[in-house]
């Protein structure tokens, strides 16, 4: 993240590290251990729970000075504190940095290379990950419960998490759809593009429009209700480019990965897409 404290303000910005808790566990345990409202505390990204992470929280406190032992807990550390004017909010952060370790890996070092030289050239799928469907893919279920009940109708009915795996879901499948038909890499008539659905028509046309409609016929009662529940029709890119890739072998079985990925993607696509090592290496002329 590209945005610095200035050191003074009505906000206190907090540099958090944590483990296993996730961001909004974090920021409700802050508005509790500070004494203020939950709105008071702002963060602009929701990190992975199951990994050592870095995150800017803000604790709106104007006027008011604050002993941070009393914001001591086992489920985080504190790493630097500092005043700001503003609060933090969702998207204002650039992008993520990622160190990740895998281990009992195995795989011919030269094809892995490859395989990393292609990603960083020529992108990856931008599928949003796993993750955002909750274990065992537990959010889309309840999304199918809501929209068959008419309840999935946004944040402020407590359904935001679910609305958003359903709208992920449909991006997903336009993607996977893309990547079959060879259509990954057109960029003429929008199609760099794949659809958040909500209300209004797609700006699409042409092939990729029809083949995205086709893809979203069967799931015409999960586009109703996104359409229904306040969203409005957006477009994420289908590529998305790593930034500065290192690898190095930590040893035999362990590779260390370095690399950055702008705000809203995954870096467990990036591992997916490694293991695709005889996916065809480049994109279609």
């Amino acid at each position: 993240m590209d945005l610095k404290p200035s050191g003074e303000g009505e906000h206190l910005w907090l540099n958090i590290s944590k483990r296993d808790q996730n961001t909004t566990w974090v920021a409700r345990l802050l508005a509790k251990l500070a004494g203020v409202k939950r709105n008071d505390v702002g963060f602009c990204g929701l990190k992975d729970r199951f990994a050592v992470t870095s995150q800017w929280f803000s604790l709106y406190l104007p006027g008011r000075d604050l002993d941070l032992s009393c914001l001591k807990h086992d489920d985080f550390q504190i790493v630097s504190a500092a005043r700001h004017t503003k609060k933090l909010r969702r998207g204002m952060h650039q992008g993520n940095k990622f160190q990740i370790i895998l281990r009992d890996f195995s795989v011919d070092a030269t094809a892995l290379q490859d395989r990393l030289n292609v990603i960083q050239k020529c992108g990856m799928p931008n599928y949003f990950g796993e993750q955002r469907f909750g274990h065992q893919g537990n959010n889309l279920r309840e999304a199918q419960a809501l929209i068959s009940a008419d309840k999935l109708k946004g944040n402020r009915h407590g359904t935001g998490l679910y609305l958003s795996a359903a709208r992920s879901w449909l991006f997903n499948l336009v993607v996977e759809k893309r990547i079959s038909e060879n259509q990954l890499y057109q960029t003429s008539e929008g199609g760099d593009t794949g659809p958040l659905w909500g209300r209004g028509r797609s700006p699409v046309g042409g092939v990729i429009g029809e083949m995205e409609s086709h893809v979203l016929a069967p799931w015409h009662d999960w586009c109703y209700a996104l359409e229904h529940a306040g969203l409005t029709q957006q477009r994420r890119s289908v590529l998305v480019r790593p930034e500065n890739i290192v690898s190095d072998w930590i040893e035999r079985d362990q590779l260390k990965l370095q690399f950055s990925l702008p705000k809203g993607c995954y870096a467990t696509v990036l591992l997916r897409e490694i293991a695709e090592l005889y996916r065809p290496t480049e994109p279609p002329v």
